[in-house]
């Protein structure tokens, strides 16, 4: 396992989200606030191309279409805008009726890039389309039984079923089936009936204490779903065996997001500020596999015992600097993207957090990685 850190030009602010386009030679990126930073890949440094300064509050989601070369953001201001790139290479943004009156907290493009999804603090879930009659981006909504924020969505391989993770302890697949611009959808082993807003099944997070829902997420066949929650537990969630939920306690800080690395194996981060992989075995057990970030912290200049207490007598302060993690992000880390490799297969992430860092973690082949890491 190796890791690249990249830290963009004087950017020392929080790293709210980030997305890759296709080439992943561009990234899209917001520094906590309103505005989306465009960087282009210029050797090992980045130049900064665009800012996407159309929001008035702070963004909180980012998804760049590989196939459309789209890029959607959502923000606390209640507003959705998809950006399309002109001759001239600036982005323009076409605005999103969401008819939300609370913030926009997440976004993500459906498979085929026809529609995406919205989740908001209004207790409901935009689905946005493109409406050629108007040319315009209209929504419907996702309402019941939604009783409070959405905090996490993601998309099934099927263009069609969504699952979103909320604040009130709950997991939820919903069908986002748009009769008006898809064929009907074939059953999946989550249902067979699937109009508009039809709930699928609903998992609640509540043993033992429960946690608000961080991250969820499809694994790459779309028959099990992932999902980290703020009681530092890792649950998941398989649709092949009547929809029973593994649950694994962790003694880890709790995980803000999680990425499937092949259809047993995931990685999941947060505010512990390392990677962590976890494996599911064939016998159902959730398993530890190891710490992906090896880095190890340097060692404070060779002060002795004496050097110490000498330092605290004179000046009542010590010179050993302990606010230093021994980790690469030396803040929680909030966002996972798949950088290299096929959902399912992949052979890099990347990360970025709290610190203002962006690291790429590079597998080398997902194959020996397994091998080197024992996963099952």
């Amino acid at each position: 396992m190796s890791q690249t850190v990249h830290r963009f030009g004087n950017l020392y602010a929080p790293i709210t989200c980030h997305a890759w386009n296709k080439s992943r030679t561009q990234i899209a990126l917001s520094p906590n606030n309103h505005e989306v930073h465009i960087y282009q890949r210029n050797g090992s440094d980045w130049k900064l191309l665009d800012v996407l300064n159309q929001h008035d509050l702070r963004v909180m989601g980012i998804d760049w279409g590989p196939n459309t070369n789209r890029i959607v953001t959502c923000a606390v201001d209640r507003n959705a805008y998809v950006w399309t790139q002109g001759a001239d290479g600036k982005w323009k943004p076409t605005l999103v009726l969401l008819r939300i009156n609370r913030a926009a907290t997440c976004v993500k493009w459906s498979p085929d890039e026809n529609k995406f999804a919205v989740g908001s603090g209004a207790r409901l879930i935009s689905v946005c389309y493109f409406e050629s009659e108007n040319d315009w981006w209209v929504s419907k909504h996702i309402k019941k039984p939604i009783r409070s924020t959405i905090t996490s969505i993601d998309w099934h391989p099927n263009n069609v079923l969504l699952v979103a993770g909320s604040a009130d302890f709950k997991v939820r697949v919903f069908s986002a089936y748009i009769k008006d611009i898809e064929k009907t959808p074939e059953a999946t082993p989550w249902g067979t009936k699937m109009p508009l807003g039809q709930l699928m099944v609903e998992f609640v997070n509540s043993s033992c204490g429960g946690g608000w829902i961080h991250d969820v997420v499809f694994s790459p066949d779309g028959n099990k779903v992932c999902w980290v929650s703020h009681d530092s537990t890792i649950n998941i969630a398989d649709a092949t065996k009547g929809n029973t939920v593994i649950k694994l306690r962790t003694e880890f800080l709790p995980f803000l997001c999680c990425v499937w690395l092949t259809s047993n194996s995931l990685v999941v981060a947060g505010h512990s500020c390392i990677p962590i992989l976890y494996s599911l075995t064939p016998e159902g057990q959730l398993v530890f596999v190891g710490k992906l970030d090896t880095s190890q912290k340097k060692q404070s200049g060779g002060l002795s015992a004496m050097n110490i207490f000498q330092s605290l007598d004179k000046r009542s302060t010590s010179e050993v600097n302990d606010t230093k993690l021994d980790s690469v992000h030396q803040n929680a880390i909030t966002n996972i993207c798949q950088y290299t490799g096929e959902k399912g297969h992949l052979k890099s992430f990347s990360t970025s957090g709290m610190d203002g860092l962006l690291v790429i973690w590079d597998l080398i082949t997902l194959e020996k990685a397994i091998q080197g890491l024992k996963i099952v």
